[in-house]
């Protein structure tokens, strides 16, 4: 699939720094206010190893006007058209495979993820590991306040399921923190940059499809907090969940693999 024929939404680009580093952070995020102003100053160390930009989904939280003028980032793109973070992801990931970059860490804009562990994933990357998955159920990783329906649903329903799918073992498959290689992502039996791909299915597609296709696949220790008290979270109520649940029922079962040639 060449890149004239990726499906990308409307958006705006807004440049605000050279291209520095092979590998670069995406972080999608929707009306997320103060935290993200927080998660990228505790990033901004590490900008001496990779590039940090932003997704935006359409904040009206007054967020959007700090990051334009955030010196930690080296880009700002506001999704415009329909889609949710499939189509901020697929804005993003194409915009770095055009810039040239060799592999591409995401991470949520809440605050709940420690980035500290974002040099693990470069390292991984240059190792010539095509997809990270963060865990925080494996040795190392840390799980703080996570919700006790949400811990039990991904360790006893998403991971099996997705692993099943994939043919390989996942522990945290909901987990935002991961990375891709551009040799993945490029691939035309992959093919990411699809209007299909657009809600949570991009990140469960993607991990059973690295597994299933034969790319190098590893899950790295993560510290994912949550804070006490109220969930900071875009999943809410029980309509919400049950989406969620036919999402990755429907990916397990190849919905949205590629058409064949």
């Amino acid at each position: 699939m060449r890149d004239d024929d990726w499906q990308i939404p409307e958006h705006e680009l807004h440049i605000l720094a050279p291209k520095r580093h092979d590998y670069i952070v995406l972080i999608p995020v929707i009306n997320e206010g103060e935290r993200i102003v927080r998660q990228l100053a505790r990033m901004s160390a590490l900008t001496t190893l990779v590039d940090v930009a932003v997704v935006d989904g359409g904040s009206t939280d007054g967020s959007l006007e700090q990051l334009l003028t955030n010196a930690t980032l080296r880009a700002v793109a506001v999704k415009r058209g329909a889609g949710r973070l499939g189509a901020q992801l697929r804005v993003g990931m194409a915009w770095a495979l055009r810039e040239g970059y060799e592999g591409v860490i995401l991470i949520d804009g809440n605050g709940k993820d420690n980035p500290d562990a974002i040099p693990k994933f470069v390292a991984a990357l240059r190792d010539g590991f095509d997809h990270i998955q963060g865990s925080r159920y494996i040795a190392g990783g840390v799980a703080e306040n996570t919700p006790l329906l949400r811990h039990l649903g991904v360790k006893y329903l998403h991971a099996p399921l997705m692993s099943l799918a994939a043919r390989h073992r996942y522990t945290d498959t909901t987990n935002g923190f991961r990375a891709y290689s551009r040799r993945f992502l490029a691939d035309d039996r992959v093919r990411p940059f699809r209007d299909v791909l657009s809600g949570y299915e991009m990140h469960y597609y993607l991990a059973i499809r690295a597994a299933r296709l034969g790319f190098r696949v590893i899950e790295l220790p993560v510290e994912r907090r949550y804070p006490a008290g109220a969930v900071p979270t875009k999943i809410r109520g029980a309509a919400a969940n049950f989406r969620l649940f036919w999402t990755l029922l429907r990916t397990c079962a190849g919905a949205f693999n590629p058409p064949a040639e």
